[in-house]
């Protein structure tokens, strides 16, 4: 079996939902550390405004990341289908073994 070409968007639909996944875990990481954070500069005798920080950039890495590497990702699968297919006129296509 020979794949001669892919459907950009359909790469790109692909692509976009495991960036979001992505972004998700990620966001969930960056959450965690800076809720700790935030907890930690607020019980030092200095910390100001530690836990709101800690609690803005927690809540905001859930909601930013996975929009920003679902959009990143879907454009660049996009980008890598459309050159695929373009590399696929000249070698023949990608040849899979589907037994």
């Amino acid at each position: 079996m020979v794949i001669r070409r892919v459907n950009p968007i359909s790469a790109g639909k692909i692509g976009g939902a495991l960036g979001a996944l992505l972004g998700i875990v990620i966001g969930a990481c960056i959450s965690v550390v800076m809720l700790v954070a935030g907890s930690a500069v607020a019980a030092s005798d200095e910390g100001r405004g530690g836990a709101f920080v800690g609690m803005f950039f927690g809540v905001g890495a859930i909601v930013v990341l996975p929009i920003f590497y679902g959009v990143f990702m879907f454009v660049y699968a996009l980008i890598m289908a459309a050159l695929y297919n373009f590399a696929a006129k000249w070698t023949g296509g990608l040849e899979v073994d589907a037994s």
